[in-house]
């Protein structure tokens, strides 16, 4: 028997386009909605799979979009990522076998309703309030839901502070009834959102609960709304789905393992079981993930229980101690299933594109991966941009020319400071010189200059060769940091030296006759030199 063509509606709504299928006989046609297509699908009596394959005109929210379906008719209400932006049709792709025989000309769209059409359209948005094989759908922008308080106890949070060290803050440690809340495992970092408001500083694993910490208590019982930081959630799901990737291709190009990976604040990490990886190797894994994004592949979860056999099938590091449930399989078509708790993204193309920023050497002969994916491919894009424009207007060259001005500016900067070096040597040796020859020579002599470093102290030193007299050396900001080096009789300066570095608020080491090092206030060079003349003067009161 040939196939009728189905009766099909087509509804764009500003934010939802309804889509209704008439069929023979609707109990064993599957529906999958995803974020780019639909796809129908039934066996025939000969058990072959058939299918239908549209392509939506642009993005929707296969999160928010649902199906409802009579024993002789389909309906699919699916949310627009962009609302109020028309749809003009959909396409087919009629190289798939063809068992549903779909009418594309029946499409209307919300600018030139007619009273029948309404009535239609008031028809399926009563039908979508009464969907039951789904929640109701949450407006796309409010990523949260409401739950219920189960607990809130005292804690403390160890937090990372200004500086980078540990502070303890002290908080509570709420658990939710439920959560969308992703708390940190896997090689991911948590989320971060809201509880009614209250901002979540950290979600962590217990057991089968996750546990939010919050500044601000929260009553046991009361209804919350929970809200998730959707910037970082994208980041995130970006970063890990990309790791996958990364991982597979790696293993099916070279047979490289990945032993771990980090999820990092600006770049992420996989370790792999390797103990070389090759420029020509990284472009090529870096080729083959970028040509994957392009074809658009689907990425799908699914629920395993543990005595499912697909489990030994599926790649993974094994399971936490403390797990219980079902496994939770992370797919991405035709190239990779992997064990995996984490947030990921629902097709590849929402990766945009993955950078590989090199390698470097790991731990017990393996290599480490550098990479971004997404978003921060973007953001290092912008970064890099920026800096080439600030180094074109400094050098005053192209881009292309950079690296060589650099090498010039580095070389001429060598040659000013070898230059500037003898120049020095020779005024320490002017200075010791006039030092020696001064009818002030005796007791405690001292000098600071602004200019200097420890090898200009020492010719100083070297070429006054003061054995009975204190010489007391400075160089730095008066007002800052600097060095000291205090030269003369052994007995005095063993003695004397630690002080010195005390009163400077430094610190230093001795050795023949000298002592010296670095201090942290100059400002007290007086007090310093005052110290020496007592000492002095008590020597000399004695003797």
């Amino acid at each position: 028997m040939a196939t009728l063509h189905a009766r099909t509606l087509w509804y764009d709504r500003p934010k939802y386009v309804f889509m209704e299928f008439c069929v023979e006989d609707s109990t064993d046609a599957r529906v999958l909605l995803e974020d780019h297509r639909l796809v129908f699908s039934c066996k025939n009596a000969d058990g072959v799979e058939m299918c239908n394959e549209i392509e939506f005109y642009a993005k929707v929210n296969s999160k928010d979009s649902q199906d409802k379906r009579s024993s002789r008719s389909i309906t699919c209400f699916v949310r627009k990522w962009k609302e109020n932006v028309a749809w003009p049709r959909l396409t087919k792709e009629d190289t798939k076998p063809v068992w549903l025989s779909v009418d594309f000309d029946n499409w209307r769209d919300w600018e030139g309703d007619e009273e029948t059409e309404l009535a239609h359209v008031e028809h399926y948005a009563e039908l979508l309030k009464k969907v039951s094989t789904k929640a109701p759908p949450p407006a796309m922008d409010d990523l949260d839901f409401t739950t219920t308080v189960v607990s809130c106890c005292p804690a403390e949070l160890q937090a990372e502070g200004s500086r980078g060290q540990k502070e303890a803050v002290s908080g509570f440690r709420v658990v939710l009834e439920d959560t969308l809340l992703f708390p940190e495992g896997g090689g991911q970092p948590d989320d971060r959102g809201t509880i009614d408001g209250v901002p979540v500083l950290r979600v962590t694993r217990q057991g089968s609960q996750a546990e939010h910490f919050t500044q601000s208590p929260l009553t046991p019982g009361s209804q919350v709304q929970v809200r998730v930081d959707w910037e970082r959630r994208l980041d995130h799901m970006q970063q890990h789905s990309g790791q996958h990737l990364i991982t597979a291709v790696a293993d099916h190009l070279f047979g490289w393992k990945t032993t771990s990976w980090e999820l990092g604040r600006l770049r992420s990490v996989i370790e792999l079981d390797s103990p070389c990886v090759t420029a020509e190797q990284v472009t090529a894994i870096e080729q083959s993930v970028n040509e994957k994004i392009r074809d658009r592949l689907p990425v799908s979860v699914r629920e395993l229980s543990l005595a499912d056999p697909e489990v030994e099938q599926v790649r993974g590091r094994g399971l936490p101690d403390d797990h219980s449930g079902p496994i939770r399989v992370i797919t991405i078509e035709g190239i990779d299933s992997n064990m995996c708790c984490g947030t990921h993204v629902s097709n590849l193309s929402d990766l945009q594109v993955i950078k590989i920023l090199g390698t470097e050497k790991g731990k017990k002969n393996k290599i480490n991966l550098l990479f971004l994916a997404g978003n921060r491919v973007l953001k290092w894009v912008e970064r890099s941009h920026g800096t080439e424009k600030a180094l074109t207007a400094l050098l005053k060259c192209g881009a292309e020319d950079h690296v060589e001005a650099v090498k010039k500016l580095q070389n001429s900067t060598k040659l000013l400071q070898k230059n500037n070096l003898n120049l020095l040597r020779d005024l320490a040796v002017h200075i010791a010189h006039s030092l020696r020859n001064s009818p002030d020579w005796g007791g405690v002599v001292v000098l600071h200059r602004k200019e200097g470093d420890s090898e200009f102290m020492n010719i100083i030193a070297n070429e006054v060769g003061a054995e009975e007299t204190l010489l007391f050396l400075t160089v730095g900001d008066e007002k800052g940091a600097g060095l000291f080096l205090l030269a003369g009789p052994a007995e005095a300066v063993e003695n004397l030296g630690p002080r010195v570095a005390e009163v400077l608020e430094g610190k230093g080491a001795g050795k023949k006759g000298r002592f010296q090092g670095k201090a942290t206030k100059m400002s007290r060079r007086a007090e310093a030199q005052a110290l020496l003349q007592d000492y002095i003067s008590r020597q000399s009161a004695e003797e």
